[in-house]
């Protein structure tokens, strides 16, 4: 596993990477401006007007636990922008990789893989329902755990476990689904669940530095390719038709 993470790094300085780094980085710089306005005009909405329409809809029994929420809403918001845009990496490198995911895939497979059969591009429809899928459910699972981030004193590592889950899951698909379909993809990555979940760690461990994390979609799909080979029995079949 280490050996696949330091290939995935130093390909990443190679020129044919630096190109698409300079096009996924921009990609997600946008993604997480706009994600973050809509995150926080959500959220100052939900403590201003919001309170009232549920206080009205729900009724005068609604005020008490409507005034906590919105206390936490408020609390939030006072965290500040940059805080909401650091929980909205992950998924927005997790959109931006559908994009780019085949381009850097093959880019790993000439130079390493060479005598290999190369992957199927995945079409572009199905790369960005994949991507948008992990994007969501990403956006969807941190919601939810939340109140964990606040008060339960488990912020950041149930963060960093939460990201190596979903990552891993969604890298490795990427890489897998260029040799086999999406239904056997994932029948292979629940037999290897540890190893996925292992160099998920990693992408984990990446995603959370600044600046470097725009760079998320190359070592994330780079490690999985590597990690797609090391499985011997299968990194060597035939793609699939599609």
């Amino acid at each position: 596993m280490f050996n696949a993470a330091v290939k995935a790094l130093e390909q990443m300085f190679s020129r044919p990477f630096r190109a698409i780094l300079v096009k996924a980085a921009g990609l997600a710089i946008m993604v997480l401006l706009v994600a973050s306005m809509a995150l926080f005009r959500s959220l100052q909405w939900l403590s201003g007007a919001g309170l009232d329409w549920l206080e009205a809809m729900m009724g005068p029994a609604a005020h008490g636990p409507l005034a906590v929420f919105g206390w936490i809403v408020a609390l939030v918001l006072s965290i500040g922008l940059g805080a909401g845009a650091v929980l909205l990496v992950p998924a927005a490198t997790a959109l931006v990789a559908g994009f780019f995911a085949d381009d850097i895939a093959l880019l790993v497979e000439r130079r390493y893989y060479p005598h290999h059969p190369p992957g199927f591009p995945l079409p572009p429809w199905q790369a960005m329902v994949q991507g948008a899928r992990t994007a969501l459910l990403t956006i969807a699972v941190y919601l939810i755990a939340a109140p964990f981030f606040l008060f339960a004193g488990l912020g950041w590592p149930l963060y960093f476990l939460v990201t190596a889950w979903l990552l891993g899951n969604e890298y490795f698909d990427f890489a897998a689904m260029r040799f086999q379909g999406p239904a056997e993809a994932r029948v292979l990555r629940r037999l290897y669940a540890g190893r996925v979940f292992a160099a998920g760690l990693f992408i984990a461990g990446f995603v959370t530095i600044p600046i470097l994390n725009l760079a998320t979609p190359l070592f994330g799909t780079a490690l999985m390719v590597h990690v797609l080979k090391s499985l011997n029995h299968r990194a060597r079949i035939a793609p699939v038709s599609q």
